[in-house]
């Protein structure tokens, strides 16, 4: 213990530095091996490492796997669809494909020259708990200029477990209709375009084309990620591609489980981030989340997919250590030179410097996370990152909000009010926009912020005539928009001349 004496003349007054490891350096699991690593001040051996390890895997997969909860306290597990598996080449993924592999898929029986597992097919060992499993990889390279693709390399990977097939993904597949036509069976879904210039994503800037003329899908995410204001809305743009692309894919592929290779390191960075950004509301997506697409929110128990992050209880340090001592390739992934100006860099600094010193304090993270629910049930289902959507949050930002049309953002969107009402408007006070169809009522407080947060290098101004609409990804028109660009689910639309003159036509008094 400490003491309040003067630590220069007495040697008692100073607080002895607490070890690395235990009082013995013995194996706290086996006693009887002397220790080869310590985590969180406790050693642990080579040959009880790895159990170790794999328990914890299992203590947070297994829970989840059945459909239903039986009677039995061992109840026998059976998926009710397939496994998939978001693959990027890190440390994380790398092990879970190897854990999976060895867990599930490895002790499966033989075939037989029929072609049937031999031993019988009632017999109990050939019952597997998924059918089969695909390994869902995003190829990024697309959307910076540079980048390396790596799909071949990923795929020399997964080919080393014969019993996993796998699934090449691009990052501009979200701006392909015929990507979205293969994985949701409609044909007919349009491109949305909106002018992320616009003050509050109004309706004047909200258009749809059922092409975009002259962009690739490789353009398209170009033009997307460059009209985004900051860097920290670049990287989290992409972690948002990424996941709902491999969330429609698993879907469309009858997987009833998605697991991805976060670590209990990673995972406290990615809550972090996401509080940091304003999507404190979907903090338990980020630990477990049943997932179902929109058209399908009625859809049966057995059409929801499951996500679930089994390494969310394993550190970084013993990830590499495990990966170190059971020969597991990793290939690495390719650091992005804008993501160092993100919050989600920052973050990561933070986090991964507090394990060094602190170990424990990065648990008490998603420890702390795991307790925090909302205290209303979600209004819908975002548009963009397809994840739960609080209600009233327009209202909110409205109420706690300072706006005045001296700023030159907002000024210039004065131009696209009719003149009617920009005549009505005084510009030398604090006002709200009339309140005419915008995105905003379809979007969460987290991609809201993603595409209307203010940037230190100032406003992206467009020449005179040059339309500065930046397409948005594929899935948004997805069950909420008309060709004429209203939505129809009730929300705020622009009324006609027409229909307004009629509805207070009792009222008006003729010359």
């Amino acid at each position: 213990m400490s003491s309040c004496g003067n630590p220069a003349a007495e040697e008692e007054a100073i607080m002895p530095r607490r070890l690395k490891f235990g009082k013995s350096k013995d194996c706290v699991r086996c006693r009887l091996k002397p220790g080869n690593i310590a985590i969180r001040h406790a050693v642990y051996c080579k040959e009880c490492f790895t159990p170790m390890v794999d328990l914890k895997f299992r203590k947070a997969l297994e829970p989840s796997v059945n459909a239903r909860a039986g009677t039995s306290k061992r109840p026998k597990l059976k998926a009710s669809g397939n496994l998939c598996l978001g693959f990027s080449g890190g440390l994380g993924s790398s092990i879970l494909l190897d854990m999976v592999h060895n867990t599930y898929f490895s002790s499966r029986p033989p075939l037989d020259d029929s072609g049937k597992p031999r031993g019988g097919t009632n017999h109990p060992r050939n019952a597997s708990v998924w059918p089969s499993c695909i390994v869902c990889y995003v190829e990024a390279c697309g959307a910076f200029a540079g980048m390396q693709d790596r799909t071949e390399d990923i795929r020399s990977i997964v080919e080393r477990y014969p019993s996993f097939q796998f699934v090449p993904l691009r990052i501009e597949d979200a701006f392909d209709g015929s990507w979205w036509t293969k994985v949701s069976g409609s044909s007919s879904t349009p491109q949305v375009c909106l002018e992320l210039s616009k003050e509050g994503l109004i309706a004047d800037g909200l258009h749809i084309a059922s092409r975009v003329t002259g962009l690739t899908p490789v353009e398209a995410l170009q033009s997307y990620l460059s009209s985004l204001p900051t860097q920290t809305a670049i990287s989290s743009a992409i972690q948002n591609l990424t996941r709902v692309l491999i969330l429609h894919t698993a879907h469309s592929r009858g997987s009833s489980h998605l697991l991805f290779g976060s670590s209990l390191t990673s995972f406290s960075i990615s809550l972090l981030s996401s509080i940091s950004q304003g999507g404190g509301y979907a903090i338990r997506e980020e630990l477990q989340e049943e997932w179902a697409p929109a058209a399908a929110s009625g859809s049966k128990p057995s059409d929801v997919l499951r996500v679930i992050r089994p390494l969310r209880d394993v550190t970084a340090k013993e990830c590499a250590v495990y990966a170190w001592w059971n020969n597991i390739t990793i290939i690495g992934r390719e650091k992005q030179r804008r993501a160092i100006l993100g919050i989600a860099a920052l973050t990561k600094n933070f986090v991964v410097g507090l394990e060094k010193d602190y170990p424990s304090t990065v648990s008490t993270i998603a420890r702390t996370c795991e307790k925090l629910e909302p205290k209303d049930a979600p209004s819908g289902q975002c548009k963009l990152c397809k994840r739960p959507m609080q209600s009233g949050i327009q209202e909110w930002k409205t109420r706690i909000s300072i706006r005045s049309y001296s700023d030159p953002k907002l000024a210039g969107d004065l131009a696209h009010i009719p003149s009617p009402c920009r005549d009505n408007l005084d510009t030398s006070t604090p006002a709200r926009l009339p309140p005419l169809l915008a995105l905003t009522d379809f979007l969460c407080y987290s991609c809201h912020t993603m595409l209307t947060s203010r940037s230190s290098r100032g406003v992206k101004q467009s020449a005179p005539g040059v339309s500065s609409a930046t397409p948005l990804p594929i899935w948004v028109a997805n069950g909420g928009l008309h060709e004429d660009g209203l939505m129809d689910n009730g929300a705020r639309r622009k009324v006609p001349e027409e229909e307004m003159f009629n509805a207070v036509a009792e009222f008006l008094i003729d010359n």
